[in-house]
Parts: C-alpha cells; structure tokens; sequence
C-alpha cells in the first residue's frame, strides 16, 4: 500500500516530489500551497527585471529538458510559465490545494497530523517544500509605520504604482536590488540606493537564442543535453574552487574588480563599490546592467547609515532625502526553515526547540525525533555556484527511496550518531569556505554560523543522498495499516 504525503508548497520542490510521485505510481498525497497560484519564488518575485543567473538549460529538471528557452538566463515571466507547463504535463495541479497553509503538523506515534486552516488530516509522511526564500525580510528601521509615501518589499511588487517621475528609494543592494535598480532608474526622477556593503559583481553572459538554436535544442539528438551538462561541468571546476578558497579565488576577484573599473569610470564611485571581504562570502551578483545604472545622472549611491525614515524621507547622518516611494531590496528570512509552522515530532520535542542552536538536517533533508519528515531545500543546501534545481532532483530521488523503506517499516527517522557524524563532517568542510571570511550574508544566522549553504561539490552530494536509506534511518514506531 502506497503511503499517503503531505507535500507543503508548490515551487520547485513540491512540484518536483509530486510529479516523481505522479510517474511512480503513487497518488495518495495532496501539495498544500498557502497562495493562490503554483511556482513559489518565481510566483513572489514579479519585480521589474526578475530573473535567475543560473543559465536556463541547467536551471531546469532533467526529466523536462525544455527546448523553447528564448534566452541563456531566464527571465520571471518565462521560468513560471516552465512551472505551470509542468505542472500540467505531468497532471499534478489536480493534486493542488491552494490557498491551504499549514499551520501545523502533530506526529501521534505512528501518523503526521496536518492542519491547514480548521482543518485537520493524517499523513503518513510530510515533505516540505518551502524553501528558503519565500519570507521576505524588511529592515528595523525607526519610523518605517510613519512614512507617508508608497512602500512595498521587493518580493511584494506594487504593480498598480507607476514609478514615471518619482523620487525613489531602494533599500539594499544585493541579487533582486542589481537587476530591479536598472528598470527603475530608467522610470524615476531621482533614485536613491542604499548601500550598507557593496557587492562583488560579475558580468552576466546572457544572449538570446534564435530560432536556429531553439530547433538545435529541440531536434539535434543529444544537443541539449550536451549543453547543459558543458554547463553543470564548468560550473563545478570553477566556480566551487573560488568559494573553496582554491585556485579560481583569485580570478574570481580580478574578473570582478575588472568589471567594475569596466563599467564605473567615476573613482570614488568605483571606491564605494569595491568590497572589502574575499568574493563569494556573500552571494556574487552576476549582472551586467547594475553598474551602468549606478553611473546615471539621476542615480546616487548613499552609503551613509540610515538612520530613521521620516514621513516624506530616508533619513542617515548627512541629512534627508526627499523620496516617495520605498523599495526593500532586504532579501528573506532564510534561516528561519520551515517557520512559521509548528511542527511537533515523536514525544512532544517540537522542531523550534530542537533547532534553537540554528536549523540542522541530514543531507538536508531528514531530522532526529521528527519520523518520516523530509524537507526540500532545507539546511545547507543552498548553493553559490551552482543549479539547486540539481540538489532538489537529488533530495526528491532520495525521499523516493525512502517511501518502500518505511512502507515496511513503519515510520523512520534518521540515527542521533547518524547526525552527529554528518554535523562534524559540515563543520569541518565549512572551514574550508570563504563563507566565514568576516561580511554579513543570508547564509549565515545572526550568530554566524553558515546554516544554508552546502560546503562540498554537487556531485558529492549527488553520491551521498544515493546511497541507500536502510543504515541511516531506524524504524521508531508501528507499521500503519
């Protein structure tokens, strides 16, 4: 009898886990999804400019080789419309409930109690699919309440306000505010970006592809796949040595300070945008346009603290700047897994308490005292140079494996020594990483501990989340029946 599963969210990774249940064979689980329409991230991030910088061709399943990419990196609108193409081909939005939070989840010693709104089912198995990018972050900033203009975060774009000859503020500077700022610079009187760090900033090799490429995709036996493996493959040798602190670190940081002498000819321009932390301690920007729109004449780069924001400004120690309209370009609360539902595992430990010390899982996907729960993209997991698209495909293919293990079993969870072992192996190839070279960023917790990236190549974890389920998990209570 197949187990039936709860999958929370309907992004990449829920959509990815139900249509690998959906070809299995498998119908008995329900994707609950909080909004109103599929696609997570890319459903969120509508913001003028959205896009990813991971090459469409790699940022893609493998078992759905799109060939009808118009351009090597993918913009919002065409990455959601993949989403919503596979979710219909594989006939899972049936399978949908939108609009249905998960507020909560109970394990009973043998089933997952899944609450979402007044309404509670069982489960025998719980797989989230959340993500780490889906609560957006807005800064404490005094006055923010008092402002009287328009503001939104970037994650909840205000499409109904119309930019054209406004005084805007963009709070932030990171992978949303680089590819957004070129589009409002373009519409805006006056645009004031806030910069509290500068960037490392790396051009974005983006072309088109026309017609004749599109049909070579399509058509020419094993072209598409060649690519995108070349893709994969040049990614692992190069850039995962630079966050390694190996032998591309250096050109990682000579290709970025050329870009940016490239690009900024004013000096001390150039000066507030050089950073002063090794490249890929925070996440590198891949852009080409954010430093040509930093250059315009109605475009000022304020690196001064704010201080308070006014009813009509964005106020730092030099003084006010008369702005309209804010913009939080402040990122999401990304170590915050699979917050704010409650989740209650086997003898009432809950995962808050358990994860007081920050947000842990092994291989990212499975947590002691908490039976039959898998996450998608959870605890370092997270990567700076390469497609999580990948790892989602290699934690589904894992949970897969899983499914007959406790279907004879009844529920399992992961070792304690299993866990601990798999703590000191992260430990101590998070040494290794720039991560820890002294800058704030989203991979870390406000303790600084990195709980979201993954320390090692994607092709060790590729080996990893492979092996057989049977020595790391233990069977912890009674088949259901």
């Amino acid at each position: 009898m197949s187990p039936s599963v709860a999958i929370v969210g309907a992004g990449f990774g829920g959509l990815c886990m139900a249509i690998q249940l959906e070809r299995a064979g498998i119908r008995s689980y329900v994707v609950f999804e909080r909004a109103n329409g599929l696609g997570g991230t890319w459903r969120d991030n509508s913001y003028p400019g959205a896009g990813c910088d991971i090459p469409s061709h790699l940022y893609s399943y493998s078992f759905e080789r799109y060939a009808s990419w118009t351009r090597r990196y993918l913009e919002q609108p065409e990455i959601l419309a993949y989403l919503e193409h596979c979710a219909d081909k594989y006939d899972v939005r049936r399978k949908i409930r939108f609009g249905a939070e998960v507020r909560r989840a109970d394990f009973d010693g043998t089933r997952w109690q899944v609450t979402s709104g007044d309404r509670t089912e069982p489960f025998d198995v719980i797989v989230t699919g959340t993500g780490q990018l889906n609560r957006p972050h807005l800064p404490d900033i005094p006055g923010m309440p008092d402002f009287g203009g328009v503001s939104f975060h970037s994650a909840r774009w205000n499409h109904a306000h119309d930019l054209t000859g406004r005084r805007v503020a963009v709070i932030g500077n990171g992978s949303s505010a680089a590819q957004l700022i070129p589009r409002v610079a373009e519409q805006a009187e006056r645009l004031y970006v806030f910069q509290r760090t500068p960037n490392w900033v790396i051009p974005k090799p983006d072309t088109t592809f026309g017609p004749l490429a599109r049909l070579g995709f399509r058509f020419v036996p094993g072209l598409q796949r060649a690519y995108r493996e070349w893709i994969y493959r040049y990614a692992e040798a190069t850039l995962y040595p630079a966050l390694a602190q190996g032998w591309s670190a250096d050109l990682l940081r000579k290709r970025a300070l050329r870009h940016l002498h490239d690009q900024v000819p004013d000096p001390a321009l150039r000066a507030k945008l050089t950073p002063g932390y090794p490249p890929g301690c925070k996440r590198v920007v891949i852009d080409s346009a954010f430093y040509p729109a930093l250059t315009r004449p109605n475009v000022d780069v304020v690196t001064d603290r704010i201080v308070r924001i006014t009813p009509t400004a964005v106020e730092t120690a030099e003084g006010p700047h008369e702005v309209d309209t804010i913009v939080y370009a402040t990122g999401f609360r990304t170590t915050e897994f699979l917050a704010p539902m409650e989740i209650t595992g086997r003898d009432g430990h809950t995962l808050e308490e358990q994860w007081k010390g920050g947000p842990e899982a092994y291989l990212g996907i499975s947590v002691p005292n908490f039976p039959n729960l898998f996450l998608l993209y959870g605890p370092n997991t997270n990567l700076g140079h390469n497609s999580i698209v990948f790892m989602i495909e290699c934690q589904v293919e894992h949970i897969m494996s899983c499914l007959p293990y406790l279907s004879a079993n009844g529920p399992i969870e992961v070792r304690p020594e299993v866990m601990a072992a798999w703590r000191g192996r992260l430990d101590a190839a998070m040494a290794r990483m720039v991560w820890g070279g002294g800058c704030r960023s989203w991979y870390k917790t406000a303790e600084g501990r990195v709980t979201n990236n993954w320390p090692g190549p994607t092709t060790l974890y590729r080996r990893l989340t492979a092996r057989p389920p049977a020595p790391a998990y233990r069977p912890v209570g009674p088949r259901t029946p």
